[in-house]
């Protein structure tokens, strides 16, 4: 309704600075949760989960109910679009495996038809929205072409990337022409999250940082570019975050090229720089060391202090620099919660 304060997320990511900086949490429902380990016992396999929208609304709820985040998560998984798109995607023990692609074997089969696939992810969308508290935030997200292009590429993960950093050297064209395919799912699956009830959306870009320039340019500022102008055409409301994790000194020109909203930082953003480098052109999120989450006792506050002390003047969303691990306490969460509600 008009006239109606923002509610905190949205507040922060429009610019505005709060008294008490608005939080939520990478990996906020996942593995430290025993109610999460309970539900998950409940789907066969790890992409079930995910496409069961009974089970991934509970799941995006849980960590609200226990904690009282200012924002709920969607939860899902960014290699939803690579299994769409037609690519065999497992989730094993040691992480996910997937059949990998080259320009000889698998890139021709990919068709964004099946994308349909993805429709239940906005029924839990949906679902979330109608038993969210009114003052919390729902965030869709996906994974920037070049961390989605790196597994659907190296077939998992991958220490130095050779096979997609060598097709990006070898055929950039090639190469542009996976993330475009990856970018053009992207803009149809995120714009159907918005619609489904998505206010904020966040771009994980994981693996940016181990680009050199020129790929850098290449692969994750004009891939990212292209996803939020296309966004911005139709939701221009909605404000979107992008993570180029480890992306060092280039976040600034992340920050002016892109058109994102708000940046997330990772742990290493010297403060200082993001106070006076990015604070001045976009909102910050970030970037609590999950370390130091799972430390808790008063390295966890000394942490809170100081990230509150360097950018709690300018508009600051508080989160981690990276997911939730999965050995942390809840209560160590919730001494987190309470230490945003202090004055410092």
């Amino acid at each position: 309704m008009a006239g109606e304060p923002l509610k905190p997320i949205l507040a922060a990511l429009s610019g505005q600075t709060l008294s008490r900086p608005p939080w939520w949490l990478m990996r906020q429902a996942g593995r430290y949760l025993p109610e999460y380990r309970a539900l998950r016992a409940n789907a066969a396999n790890f992409i079930e989960f995910c496409l069961t929208p009974t089970l991934a609304a509970e799941v995006t709820l849980q960590p609200i109910r226990r904690f009282g985040m200012d924002a709920a998560i969607l939860f899902a998984d960014i290699l939803l679009i690579p299994r769409a798109l037609g690519q065999s995607v497992e989730f094993r023990e040691g992480g996910p495996v997937l059949e990998p692609i080259s320009p000889d074997k698998g890139l021709r089969h990919l068709r964004l038809e099946g994308l349909s696939a993805l429709d239940p992810v906005y029924e839990t969308i949906a679902r979330v929205r109608r038993e969210l508290p009114a003052r919390t935030t729902l965030i869709g997200f996906a994974g920037a072409p070049w961390t989605v292009a790196t597994y659907m590429v190296e077939g998992g993960g991958s220490r130095d990337y050779p096979a997609a950093k060598g097709w990006a050297y070898r055929d950039p064209d090639g190469f542009a022409a996976l993330l475009d395919l990856i970018s053009e799912a992207t803009v149809r699956y995120l714009a159907r999250q918005i619609e489904a009830g998505a206010e904020v959306i966040q771009l994980f870009d994981s693996w940016a940082g181990v680009l050199p320039e020129p790929l850098f340019g290449r692969c994750v500022i004009g891939p990212t570019r292209s996803i939020v102008q296309q966004l911005k055409q139709h939701f221009p409301a909605t404000p979107i975050i992008g993570f180029p994790r480890g992306a060092g000194p280039r976040y600034e020109r992340y920050a002016d090229e892109t058109g994102v909203d708000a940046v997330a930082l990772d742990t290493v953003v010297p403060l200082e720089m993001a106070r006076d480098r990015l604070q001045s052109r976009v909102a910050v999120q970030g970037n609590l060391d999950p370390i130091a989450l799972l430390t808790g006792g008063s390295a966890l506050e000394a942490a809170v202090v100081r990230i509150r002390g360097a950018l709690g003047s300018g508009p600051l969303v508080f989160n981690l620099g990276h997911g939730v691990l999965p050995q942390t306490p809840p209560e160590h969460v919730a001494r987190l919660a309470q230490l945003l509600t202090e004055p410092i």
